[in-house]
């Protein structure tokens, strides 16, 4: 008789997200009456932009609720290209574009659709949870690349050298980061894409937190713009949840070459048949209208930037960085004598602040927490923070 839960399937086996866990484990304790500080989830606290809500309901109206092509609604495809043109200096056809039920999938297409086993996948660490169990699922090997936090946490040239094999096919790149918050410096930018052409690698950069930067020093730099040859080795992720915080309405797209782009669009056709469709005349009103509350949501995001890092930094034992970008602060916190697992689950239990420990983003001395909550919430985490590390200290 089959063993029916035998399988040699490469996706039969991925570890559930993390980040999903102790937001779940947090909610419940809420439901329960805790009184907790929830800082583990990574969607913006803002609601949709009303002009953006109202174009959906004007679409479902309208009787917006049949099938699309695949790859998404051609005006929103044309947008979508004008805005990698004016805002990333990145030239593609709408041809190249694909709208996806969420920035993961389109990450998710594009490695099932490049990758496959024997091909290697270079990810820098600290690395986003889903990352590494996408390459999983693709049945190619992750090439996990410690970066220093001395160094930004950004991947450096001649690491990026020595992981290369004849076996590589693609490298991830995020920046902004999560979960580190690190933007990386122009300069490194245009070395990996030296070293990218001369070895002839594709590049899946992850830009969805493109809008939320801080700092003038660390502006944001779209790998692909770098050359019109690295843009032939580019796949440009991004997506509507963070800038617009739209998480829920799960629409994310891409850019990539069109030989990769066909691919994509074919898996696509076969998996999810096309993006919600009414949901994507609300993406497209977020792009074509007014951006007064992008820049909105950045300036009190960059205002809780500094009040986290300046409250946490503070903090005996603890070491980070100032994230210059998204909202999360990822701190070391090795000294205290836990894994960062146990420390998350502890400061959960006794202080009731939930984070995400740093082994499921590839660094298990550290800890993430995101500032997508009021400052008062800030205050009171950090202030509970500060005294469970103080416990431990005794």
């Amino acid at each position: 008789m089959n063993d029916l839960k035998a399988t040699k399937g490469t996706m039969a086996f991925l570890s559930p997200s993390e980040t999903l866990a102790i937001a779940a484990k947090a909610k419940a304790l809420k439901a329960a009456g805790e009184n907790v500080c929830a800082m583990g989830a990574g969607e913006p606290d803002f609601d949709t932009p009303a002009h953006i809500k109202q174009a959906a309901v004007d679409a479902l109206m309208k009787g917006e609720t049949k099938y699309t092509p695949a790859s998404g609604i051609p005006a929103l495809k044309k947008a979508i290209a004008e805005k990698f043109l004016n805002d990333n200096g990145i030239k593609v056809e709408p041809s190249q574009v694909i709208v996806s039920p969420g920035a993961k999938f389109s990450g998710f297409a594009a490695i099932c659709t490049l990758c496959g086993p024997g091909d290697e996948v270079i990810v820098p660490a600290p690395y986003w949870v889903s990352y590494t169990e996408m390459i999983k699922a693709a049945g190619a090997t992750a090439v996990i690349v410690k970066c220093r936090a001395e160094n930004n946490y950004e991947l450096e040239p001649e690491q990026l050298q020595a992981a290369i094999t004849p076996r590589t096919k693609l490298l991830i790149l995020n920046s902004p980061s999560n979960p580190t918050g690190a933007v990386y410096r122009v300069s490194t930018i245009e070395k990996i894409a030296e070293i990218a052409l001369k070895n002839n690698i594709m590049v899946m950069s992850d830009e969805i937190y493109e809008k939320l930067v801080y700092d003038p020093e660390f502006r944001h730099k779209s790998i692909a713009s770098v050359s019109p040859e690295m843009n032939e080795l580019t796949i440009t992720i991004n997506g509507f949840s963070k800038a617009y915080s739209m998480p829920g309405w799960r629409l994310g797209y891409l850019a990539a070459p069109k030989w990769l782009a066909d691919r994509i669009i074919a898996f696509q056709s076969h998996t999810t048949s096309n993006p919600t469709s009414f949901a994507q005349y609300g993406a497209l009103a977020a792009l074509t209208g007014t951006q007064e509350p992008v820049e909105q949501m950045r300036q009190a995001f960059a205002k809780r930037r500094d009040l986290i890092y300046s409250l946490i930094s503070a903090i005996p034992g603890i070491k980070t960085i100032r994230p210059s970008g998204a909202f999360y602060l990822f701190f070391d916190v090795s000294s205290f004598g836990l894994n960062s697992t146990d420390f998350v689950n502890r400061l959960l239990e006794e202080e009731k602040v939930a984070g995400v420990p740093g082994k499921a983003f590839g660094d298990d001395h550290s800890l993430r927490v995101s500032y997508a909550c009021s400052e008062e919430t800030i205050r009171e985490a950090a202030a509970r923070i500060a005294r469970f590390c103080e416990k431990l200290s005794r």
